[in-house]
């Protein structure tokens, strides 16, 4: 899923693009795209367009007379600019949204159709598609320590909770964590105020990095391949492979659809984290810590 760094660099794209320009038409393919019916999508047609601004995870357009198209990408919903026109084609193809200098195109890999589109009216509504979070690069310390101890959970949840940080997913609470040296099933309300200060600034420096290093990627052209894995990364999508700070390798724990990627060493003084998966079938022979696991590894191969 696009997250902060990511739709930052999306909406500084699309704002340079058709802020000052006229909107005028949207094509919509996706037959459950469109989440609202009043105002009708046709009532943004031929207006310009004042703003562009991205609330959480979403990219909210604004047009004349207070009317915005805000979208949610989801997992796998990605944007494409193309000059002149352009029609939705292909079964990804979802929106077009045709502008006087362009087009702008969402697609959504894959058969689960997530990504959504709103039309509304005024900053009231708008401000009613937004979760809540405070802003995690531009809160200071105070706010960051009062939004992670206000419900008890573990960071993992709290950092990607919409409602207590904003655009923080999956892939940078991953990198934020391992950056902080902090375990992902630490409790929020137990963390003392050193590491809520180690926390705050690996969130900001994380964030701050990403938004630079993807901006830099981009050169000015509009980011066709928005991905939550990046080579870069220290451990998110890294599983198994050596960790940047101590070489050990990067384990993972696996949820439904999700997976945290964290170093033992690093994260959890070498505490091996349940797979839920893997410790259900394995009960007791799960392994506590990494050392465990690799002696077992070793014990497996000399029985070949």
């Amino acid at each position: 899923m696009p997250e902060l760094p990511d739709v930052t660099i999306y909406v500084e794209a699309i704002r340079s693009r058709i802020v000052g320009h006229r909107l005028l038409r949207v094509m919509v393919k996706g037959p459950f795209l469109l989440r609202t019916a009043v105002p009708p999508l046709s009532s943004t047609f031929d207006r310009e367009v004042a703003e562009v601004r991205r609330i959480g995870k979403r990219i909210a357009i604004g047009v004349e007379g207070g009317l915005w198209l805000v979208l949610h990408l989801m997992i796998a919903g990605r944007l494409h600019w193309k000059q002149g026109g352009a029609k939705p084609q292909g079964r990804n193809a979802l929106a077009t949204f045709s502008f006087d200098n362009g087009s702008l195109l969402l697609t959504e890999a894959g058969t689960q159709r997530r990504a959504s589109l709103h039309v509304i009216e005024g900053e009231a509504a708008l401000a009613e598609l937004d979760p809540g979070g405070i802003e995690p690069l531009q809160c200071d310390i105070a706010a960051f320590a009062r939004a992670l101890r206000r419900e008890n959970h573990t960071l993992k949840r709290a950092l990607t909770d919409p409602r207590l940080l904003s655009g923080i997913g999956n892939a940078y609470s991953d990198e934020i964590l391992h950056r902080a040296r902090l375990s992902p099933i630490a409790m929020t309300q137990k963390l003392d105020d050193e590491e809520i200060a180690r926390l705050f600034e690996a969130t900001k420096t994380t964030l701050d990095e990403w938004v630079g290093r993807l901006r830099e990627q981009c050169a000015g052209e509009f980011p066709e391949k928005v991905t939550a894995f990046h080579p870069e990364m220290a451990v998110h999508g890294r599983y198994g492979k050596p960790c940047p700070r101590c070489g050990a390798r990067v384990q993972r724990i696996r949820y439904a659809s999700n997976e945290t990627n964290y170093c033992a060493p690093c994260q959890t003084g070498g505490r091996l984290l349940a797979d839920r998966a893997l410790s259900l079938l394995l009960h007791e022979d799960w392994p506590a810590t990494l050392e465990e696991m690799e002696a077992r590894k070793e014990v497996r191969r000399e029985g070949r």
